[in-house]
């Protein structure tokens, strides 16, 4: 089955909510889902971004910015969107260096796009959901396989993973699980410029997968957390093993 033919089934005449809609994974899963037939929320915090994600889909989308960090933005976040089925949030903002150069601002706005958003978007949204809904926030392979001068990344990651499960026994029967990514070529690496084909190809050679990830690899996992109702407090693993290697 296509990853098209499971979001129509999935995602026909839902109401779905994207946070990120501006990355790239962010609007492949937007594109996905309004080919489907859903109606989108589009929120992030880069308004062109949002449009510019809004313009290139088939069906109807309304444009809501959100700053993670700030809970009024929040709040007007689910005043925007009213009664909806599952919400997405692909969002993250990376605070990378060593231990000692890490800047307190950087770090927690890394901790506002994991954990604190994540927990206050189900503070303000999950008494909007129809039933049957669900939540699905992104986690990161850094949490199981940390390396230098990604600290905070593994940490971030690691607690969203715990969140999930606390917010699913909180908020049950509301679903509410995550997609951990591994190595995925979501635009993440061009800075590496002619340096990130070789990246790459290292990884690949690395994994038990044999293989880098693709924004649509991601997106069928988020389409199976959407779709599973026997699923929740789980965290799903799209990373080729590299939390193995």
């Amino acid at each position: 089955m296509t990853t098209t033919a499971t979001a129509k089934d999935t995602l026909d005449g839902r109401r779905l909510i994207v946070v990120g809609a501006g990355s790239r994974v962010g609007r492949q899963l937007a594109q996905t889902a309004s080919a489907a037939g859903a109606e989108l929320v589009l929120a992030g915090p880069d308004p062109a971004k949002l449009k510019e994600t809004a313009a290139g889909l088939a069906g109807r989308a309304t444009v809501q910015p959100v700053d993670l960090a700030d809970e009024e933005s929040i709040a007007a976040l689910a005043a925007h969107a009213g009664r909806f089925d599952h919400l997405v949030s692909t969002a993250a903002m990376p605070a990378n260096g060593p231990v000692a150069a890490l800047e307190l601002a950087s770090v927690q706005r890394a901790f506002a796009a994991k954990v604190i958003g994540p927990l206050l978007l189900a503070k303000h949204l999950a008494g909007q959901t129809n039933d049957g809904g669900s939540f699905t926030f992104f986690s990161g392979v850094a949490a199981w396989r940390p390396a230098p001068e990604r600290v905070v990344m593994a940490t971030t990651n690691g607690a969203l993973s715990f969140l999930v499960e606390a917010l699913a026994v909180e908020l049950a029967p509301l679903r509410v699980n995550a997609v951990s990514p591994g190595i995925v070529d979501s635009g993440a690496w061009d800075g590496l410029a002619e340096r990130k084909d070789a990246f790459l190809r290292g990884v690949a050679e690395r994994n038990p997968a044999r293989r880098v990830g693709t924004p649509d690899d991601l997106v069928q996992a988020v389409l199976y957390a959407i779709s599973s109702p026997f699923v929740t407090g789980t965290v799903l693993h799209v990373d080729g093993g590299g939390r193995l290697a």
